[in-house]
């Protein structure tokens, strides 16, 4: 069952760090086969209120999801994205097929 790492980036400080993060983190999801669904594009907010950007990546399973996250590769580069940003990020199941 598919799993997805959401991020909701409410505030972001555009710098040398953000710009390095966003180069390096491609490299990180091609060993755990996950690939960006939404990244960065403004939202349409029809119901409350929704600050910042919404972030989806998706991965085979759970298991690639939290590999990836705790990865050695990603533990390098993920306190470039938490030191510049107010944002919180989950990792989430799919729905069965």
């Amino acid at each position: 069952m598919a799993a997805y790492a959401v991020a909701h980036l409410r505030e972001m400080s555009v710098n040398r760090e953000i710009v390095a993060y966003l180069k390096q983190i491609d490299a990180t999801l091609e060993p755990f086969d996950g690939q960006f669904l939404v990244h960065g594009r403004k939202s349409e907010v029809v119901e409350g209120h929704f600050p910042g950007y919404l972030i989806i990546i998706a991965f085979p399973d759970m298991e690639k999801a939290r590999s990836w996250y705790y990865s050695e590769d990603y533990q390098e580069i993920v306190s470039l994205r938490i030191n510049n940003s107010d944002s919180s990020v989950v990792l989430v199941d799919g729905v069965p097929s």
